[in-house]
């Protein structure tokens, strides 16, 4: 199986050993994303709506690049460093997939990278 890695300055850069993305078997396996800023490296605190936003925006970027879109997502992961936060999250998530939802999975977790409010990765056909 052929692996091709996915990358695009409108998304955050990766911080460690590993691609914002890859393509395989037909589909697109993206990193988790925090709400980091690409243009300033800037993380969005204090405001979980503005932090859920911009993990989608970083998302969108990412799909773009790899040629696919919302639309074709079949999976999401959603880890929240507050569980108290899902309202808001989900309120974000919902404008973003409208109809044929995909598969989804919601944790708090005890700590996200740079102390983020909220990471996504998602699984989506090409």
């Amino acid at each position: 199986m052929e692996k091709k890695v996915v990358s695009t300055p409108k998304a955050p850069a990766a911080i460690g050993p590993y691609s914002q993305a890859i393509i395989a078997g037909g589909f697109l396996f993206t990193s988790g994303q925090v709400p980091f800023i690409p243009e300033t490296g800037e993380l969005v605190t204090g405001d979980i709506t503005a932090a859920a936003e911009r993990v989608f925006q970083n998302l969108k970027a990412v799909l773009e690049e790899a040629g696919t879109s919302f639309d074709k997502v079949v999976k999401t992961t959603c880890f929240m460093a507050d569980m108290n936060d899902f309202a808001a999250v989900n309120a974000v998530y919902a404008k973003y997939f409208t109809k044929d939802m995909p598969a989804r999975s919601a944790v708090q977790v005890a700590r996200l990278p740079k102390d983020a409010l909220v990471e996504i990765e998602l699984i989506a056909a090409i």
